[in-house]
């Protein structure tokens, strides 16, 4: 599973301005829907609604992985947003978050959505590679640390 090949310069925001977590879900949902990667932008909003309300995505160390399955999905889909100011996102460790992977992905087929997950939590272990992304200026840096981290 490579994220890089889920993701391209239209699913990127470099300078996310939302300040907190429901305005960061719509403004990467909106991302999507530009993107024409997404058929419903209020069910896919539900649906990571609904999954942020069984506890939070902000993993911590400045990263946030929200993710969802709905309907309308029919292949996973991603989007990547950096924030420099840092976004309230209720982390696990309280910090804010500056990097967020957002994740919808087709009801009946977990095992890409899976792979994906744990392919986020690999990248984010990767030494320098949580620096890099909020250091990079434009969608095309970040996929650039994205690929070559892959």
């Amino acid at each position: 599973m490579r994220l890089r090949d889920l993701i391209d310069e239209t699913a990127v925001k470099v300078g996310l301005e939302s300040l907190d977590k429901e305005e960061c879900f719509e403004e990467m949902i909106d991302l999507l829907v530009r993107a024409d990667r997404i058929p419903d932008r209020a069910g896919a909003l539900e649906v990571i609604r609904q999954r942020e309300a069984q506890g939070t995505t902000g993993i911590g160390q400045g990263v946030a992985i929200p993710h969802g399955k709905h309907a309308s999905i029919s292949s996973l889909t991603a989007a990547l947003g950096t924030s420099a100011d840092g976004l309230e996102f209720d982390a696990v460790d309280g910090d804010p978050v500056h990097v967020v992977f957002l994740l919808l992905a087709p009801v009946n087929d977990p095992g890409p959505h899976v792979r994906a997950l744990a392919e986020i939590a690999r990248l984010v272990q990767t030494p320098g590679f949580y620096r890099k992304l909020t250091e990079a200026k434009t969608a095309a840096e970040v996929l650039d640390v994205l690929d070559a981290e892959e």
